[in-house]
């Protein structure tokens, strides 16, 4: 039975991605955790901040998988996408389904935004700068509203395809089925 299961299972994930993805999600959570600035909060908006830089990189020059070409789509897909998830007909996907793919680029931009604005707040040339700060909130407000969305949408897709995401970005598998 085991055997069986195992050879059912196919990698996904790689484990550069699922580095990443735990590394940014730790370092943002205890980004917003500390919001208030100092030395954790400026440590773990850098480290986001190169996990984000990271993984747009493999986004691009990354393999398989790891390429935004594998699972990006365009509006039309998204939205098709969208529509037969609210009719509770959402297709089952390998990777990351359309929406999901959308996720993952939003919460890489805001990533990026963030953190650039944030490094760009502790230099001598912006230190104050007042829209410095503003272009921090308006990316980090987003960027917390986006995540119980990106869990949500996690553990709606565990549910409606008998599958634990979660699961799948630690050891990085999917069942083929």
């Amino acid at each position: 039975m085991a055997m069986a299961m195992a050879s059912s299972m196919v990698a996904v994930f790689s484990l550069r991605i699922r580095l990443l993805h735990w590394l940014l999600a730790g370092s943002v959570i205890l980004a917003m955790l500390t919001h208030h600035g100092g030395a954790v909060h400026e440590a773990s908006g850098w480290i986001a901040l190169a996990a984000a830089m990271l993984r747009i990189a493999l986004g691009f020059l990354g393999q398989g998988g790891e390429r935004f070409a594998a699972f990006v789509t365009g509006p039309r897909r998204i939205l098709g996408h969208a529509w037969l998830l609210a009719k509770g007909r959402a297709p089952r996907h390998l990777g990351h389904n359309p929406l999901g793919a959308a996720m993952v680029v939003a919460l890489l931009a805001l990533a990026l935004v963030a953190g650039a604005s944030g490094t760009l707040y502790v230099t001598d040339r912006f230190w104050g700068e007042g829209w410095v700060i503003a272009l921090h909130a308006a990316s980090a407000w987003p960027f917390a509203a986006l995540i119980p969305l990106h869990l949500a949408g996690v553990l709606h897709a565990s549910r409606a395809h008998r599958e634990n995401l979660p699961a799948a970005m630690i050891h990085g598998r999917k069942r083929t089925r």
